[in-house]
């Protein structure tokens, strides 16, 4: 179970586990890549491009938790609100909230 208590009280835990700029812009590329795959799967009917998606999102991500971060990625211990920190972070980039 969760030590938190909710998707609020675990984003500025998320974040706190962001703190490398190098890290924040590899979940941006992986995000953007996942979405790219998304897009292009479903526009061109080849749904066996989908297997890639939580390996290209995931592996960008990881790699910097281990390389820059020195840190084990939320997923393993929190693996929803982690995913929703991934798109809430992602989204935060975009407007200008959370820097890269």
């Amino acid at each position: 179970m969760s030590a938190f208590a909710s998707f609020r009280d675990f984003y500025p835990y998320y974040l706190n586990e962001h703190r490398d700029r190098r890290c924040r812009r590899l979940h941006f590329v992986g995000s953007s890549l996942v979405l790219l795959i998304l897009l292009f799967a479903l526009a061109s009917g080849r749904l066996g491009w989908l297997w890639l998606a939580p390996v290209v999102g995931y592996g960008f991500a990881w790699i910097g938790h281990f390389a820059f971060e020195k840190n084990r990625p939320a997923t393993f211990r929190h693996p929803l609100y982690s995913l929703m920190g991934d798109w809430v972070m992602y989204w935060e980039v975009l407007r200008g909230k959370v820097k890269i």
